[in-house]
């Protein structure tokens, strides 16, 4: 059924309407001003007539949207709101299934009451169990064979589309989908399950083996690429093989056709040039992922070493405190007498928050100079890997500099003999002396003495720019990695000083507190 909203103006979800759904639904007093401030309330509705979805990125914590009954046309906008496990989003004028990929943590969706035609897009909500899609406009039966991957969905609401009309829905659906335990809010129940498998046993059988055909697949793809990634932390992807040398001819125009020169397949006939420029980048490969394991277990090292440091100074001060309040244990109880004795003993005991108060932050500073000692060289082992923490090093940085420039040498030697090539055939072809068969273009390379070696020298450079731009790349992406791991450890040292000073104030002001209203009583 369509809705109509001729009389009211369709709406954008804006500030103020976001500022009215926390005030209205989140909580109040105390916990509302921290959920107006935090936009973190687990659940929102609006029925405000939204045409379009927008500013929903402060609400990252939403774990339930309700946006049902409004005119919204297109899903969109939602890719912050990981967190969300329902979303409601019926009776709309939706077209196209799309904008959820984000939402991987979701287990309950309606679509209810659109104009949907094709289920679609749903591939990342794995964790699907309720779906509800009736009254749309889906056609087929085997649009509906597209959920058999969501192996958690338990309750499907088809009810209203034209698919329901076929006579076989129900024993298709049963079938395909057996795993499912409430279709159009009825059970299935097991003897019409049972049914339904032994009438497309066939055609089911045939299609497990094709999804099994289809994960192997996959699982070989996924393991690939997940190798492919673990070499990127490496800097050293598809560095294992021919990679960057077919690249460096793939990329050349000129290379195919100073192939038809005579000698030049004889130049790498026994894959001389070739087979040395890989073995170059497989022994770089192999030293990047050496390089890796090592970077990675020094740092891990380094973090080990810090976190210590920071238990040691957590223990001494907990310590300190320990002793201080049990020496100063009952100094507010006693009797509330105007004697000096008590005097001094609050006047001993305000001395004693001082003397506290010193300590703490002697013992912050003590900890954040030993902190600045190893960060220091922590930084310099970026570029000489001298730094120690505590006598160990803590980064071994990647120097490819050396290997690349053996690729340049294999390059350089190459185009030498390819020029000394073109410049004998051009002489040839001057004393009407080459009379083998040569394509057009490939001749017209030798009108002069410029032009064939411009061409040559124009495939040289083609080659050295392909291997100093994968030189670069690596350099660029590992100072980029320790600039930004230097960075996150500076970063996470002020932050946790901040906080430890600012721990330590309140907990002088409070005893101040306590010692002041002392005062009070004992006047």
């Amino acid at each position: 059924m369509s809705r109509l909203y001729d009389s009211i103006e369709p709406n954008v979800i804006d500030d103020e309407m976001l500022q009215k759904a926390v005030e209205e639904q989140g909580p109040q007093e105390e916990a509302g001003l921290l959920a107006k401030k935090e936009a973190s309330i687990s659940k929102m509705s609006w029925r405000y007539n939204i045409l379009k979805i927008d500013n929903l990125w402060q609400f990252k914590n939403l774990t339930k949207l309700q946006l049902d009954n409004n005119i919204i046309e297109k899903i969109e906008a939602l890719d912050t709101l990981v967190h969300l496990v329902w979303l409601d989003l019926s009776f709309n004028n939706i077209e196209v299934i799309e904008g959820l990929d984000a939402l991987v943590k979701l287990q309950d969706l309606s679509l209810y009451n659109n104009r949907i035609s094709k289920i679609e897009n749903l591939d990342t909500l794995q964790e699907l169990q309720v779906f509800s899609i009736g009254n749309n406009n889906i056609q087929t039966l085997e649009n509906v064979i597209y959920l058999r991957q969501f192996q958690n969905l338990r309750t499907l609401n088809l009810t209203g589309n034209p698919v329901c009309e076929n006579e076989v829905y129900s024993a298709f659906i049963a079938a395909y989908l057996p795993d499912l335990v409430y279709l159009d809010f009825r059970l299935v129940d097991d003897n019409s399950r049972e049914m339904a498998l032994i009438k497309y046993q066939y055609a089911i059988e045939e299609m497990r083996h094709g999804e099994t055909l289809a994960m192997a697949k996959q699982q070989v793809l996924d393991a690939q690429q997940k190798q492919v990634e673990y070499h990127k932390r490496a800097y050293v992807e598809y560095l294992n093989g021919s990679f960057l040398f077919d690249s460096m001819f793939a990329d050349d125009p000129e290379a195919a056709k100073l192939l038809y020169l005579p000698g030049v397949s004889l130049l790498d006939s026994d894959f001389t040039y070739k087979s040395k420029f890989v073995a170059i980048c497989e022994n770089l490969f192999e030293y990047g992922l050496k390089q890796y394991e090592k970077r990675e277990a020094e740092v891990a090292l380094f973090y080990e070493c810090l976190n210590e440091a920071l238990e040691d100074n957590h223990q001494q001060c907990s310590k300190i405190l320990r002793d201080f309040e049990e020496k100063n244990h009952g100094v507010h109880k006693g009797p509330r007498v105007r004697d000096g004795e008590r005097k001094i003993k609050l006047a001993e005991y305000n001395y004693e928050i001082t003397k506290l108060s010193d300590v703490l932050m002697t013992e912050e500073m003590l900890l954040v100079d030993q902190l600045e000692l190893s960060l220091p060289p922590f930084v310099q082992t970026l570029d000489s890997r001298k730094g120690l923490l505590k006598g160990i090093p803590v980064l071994c940085f990647l120097t490819f500099s050396p290997t690349m420039a053996q690729c340049r040498d294999l390059e350089n030697q190459h185009h030498e003999k390819l020029l000394e090539i073109s410049v004998n055939t051009l002489e040839k072809i001057v004393k009407s002396e080459f009379d083998e068969e040569m394509p057009d273009d490939v001749r017209m390379l030798f009108v002069d003495k410029d032009t064939i070696v411009n061409a040559v020298n124009a495939s040289h450079d083609i080659h050295l720019l392909k291997i100093d731009n994968r030189e670069d790349e690596i350099i660029t992406k590992a100072n980029g990695w320790a600039s930004t791991l230097v960075e996150n450890v500076h970063k996470t040292e002020i932050q946790r000083n901040r906080s430890r000073v600012l721990e330590i104030n309140q907990y002088v002001d409070h005893l101040r507190s306590e010692l002041d209203n002392m005062d009070i009583l004992e006047t």
